[in-house]
């Protein structure tokens, strides 16, 4: 399983701490390794404040899904949400890889500009404004759809 976060998610603990919460990407990741674990996943973790970077990371997931060897991804692409047509066409390029869509806060509930997604259309679904909880409840998903137990 991967978890892959965009751009910005690295200032995580010191970037509007009111809106994105006190919690490291480090913390937020062992967290996620802990919880994959408790699963029977194994979780990598991906930052990257490159676009680029990141679609190469979804086509080399969605090889590995093709062989067997990766189940799933659980995404934050931070503001590429709102503008990356790029990682849209890369999601639906590498189907039938389950990619869930992460987000820390309720985009909703922001700027006007925040609520459209170009990734909800070839996600296999979304978990937004939960916090670090829906790291967690996004690999539980995963875990469900791939007929492994969901409950750690």
């Amino acid at each position: 399983m991967l978890v892959l976060n965009g751009p910005n998610l690295n200032l995580l603990g010191t970037r509007e701490p009111g809106v994105y919460g006190a919690l490291t990407l480090a913390e937020l990741e062992a967290r996620c390794r802990a919880h994959g674990a408790a699963l029977g996943l194994q979780v990598e973790c991906f930052q990257s404040n490159h676009e680029g970077t990141l679609i190469e990371q979804i086509h080399a997931w969605g090889l590995a899904h093709r062989s067997g060897q990766a189940l799933g991804v659980v995404f934050n692409p931070g503001a590429y949400t709102h503008t990356s047509i790029a990682l849209h066409d890369a999601i639906k390029g590498v189907e039938p890889l389950p990619v869930i869509e992460v987000h820390l806060s309720n985009v909703h509930a922001r700027e006007a500009f925040r609520h459209h997604s170009w990734i909800a259309p070839v996600a296999a679904g979304s978990i937004i404004g939960l916090g670090p909880d829906g790291y967690l409840l996004a690999l539980e998903a995963l875990a469900r759809r791939a007929g492994l137990r969901s409950n750690p």
